[in-house]
């Protein structure tokens, strides 16, 4: 019936996977939990304990694959055609998460994401512009999801048919942090595979510090830069490439290039302050990319 799939970095799992089993047990479903880490020196024997509950499995691999690629590998070894993707980092709501997807497999449901939720306690400081981001851009309120059902999917909380991760799998070629979601996203819609939304939300429990969230963005960037000159992603896809391709076509782009790299500083100062601006987060990413597409 269900194949729920874990992958792993550096993350204790336990709790999640104490909490979805115990879920999956009381709808009386076939089912599995593969819990694939990839290759971390962190929570291995947390983790481990894992092997002790029925039908779920934490396995280790030698080598670190990337986040696509060990999407990919889970989805090879599931057993069932139903799967449900889940990251490391989340927790449901609801004690009937569980039960909610089963509801939308028996309405033949073929791909649904369920949402994402923030915690209402505001963290501390060096952590903010995640929290931030998070709230505004990703837990967006069903009625809003469904005005752009692909684009505003994430693999995060996401039950998908089998057939058709294999058909169109993660690309591999993205190893690193960054836009692998919209990437798989825009694939499905391409091949008018619609992506049905519900209200069934996972909280998103770990908040980077915002110098590290920074950095994890200019991974990012780097490879939207990578997914447009492979024409993989355009400006239909993207809010950041549509603006740099407006700039140019304004004739813009130096003036715009010449005033960020003069606020470039202060941009990040405000970033990592107690009062962050998703406005300046937003010319940081374009800058960025302006400044990568001039190379």
């Amino acid at each position: 019936m269900l194949s729920i799939l874990i992958p792993v970095y550096n993350y204790n799992i336990f709790k999640l996977v104490e909490t979805i089993h115990k879920q999956a047990l009381e709808c009386n479903i076939p089912f599995e939990i593969i819990c694939l880490d990839d290759a971390s020196q962190e929570f291995l024997i947390e983790n481990q304990r894992i092997n002790q509950f029925e039908n779920s499995s934490f396995i280790i691999l030698e080598e670190n694959i990337g986040r696509s690629a060990i999407r990919n590998v889970l989805a090879q070894k599931a057993i069932y055609q139903n799967l449900l993707f889940l990251d490391a980092d989340v927790i449901p709501v609801h004690n009937q998460f569980i039960a909610n997807y089963i509801s939308e497999i028996n309405k033949n449901r073929k791909v649904v994401f369920g949402g994402l939720l923030y915690e209402d306690q505001k963290p501390a400081k060096e952590l903010l512009l995640r929290w931030i981001y998070g709230r505004e851009r990703e837990a967006l309120p069903l009625s809003q999801r469904n005005q752009n059902p692909s684009e505003t999917a994430l693999v995060s909380n996401l039950m998908i048919k089998k057939e058709i991760v294999i058909r169109f799998p993660f690309d591999e070629n993205l190893k690193k942090y960054g836009y692998e979601d919209l990437l798989f996203f825009t694939v499905l819609k391409s091949n008018s595979i619609e992506v049905s939304h519900i209200e069934n939300p996972v909280f998103h429990l770990n908040l980077e510090p915002s110098s590290l969230f920074l950095s994890k963005t200019k991974t990012a960037i780097e490879n939207l830069v990578f997914l447009n000159y492979s024409n993989k992603i355009s400006l239909n896809e993207s809010r950041i490439i549509a603006s740099f391709e407006l700039l140019k076509t304004l004739k813009l782009l130096s003036v715009f290039r010449f005033i960020f790299r003069k606020l470039e500083s202060k941009i990040e100062r405000n970033l990592v302050s107690q009062n962050p601006s998703l406005f300046l987060f937003d010319i940081y990413k374009l800058g960025y990319y302006s400044f990568l597409k001039s190379k």
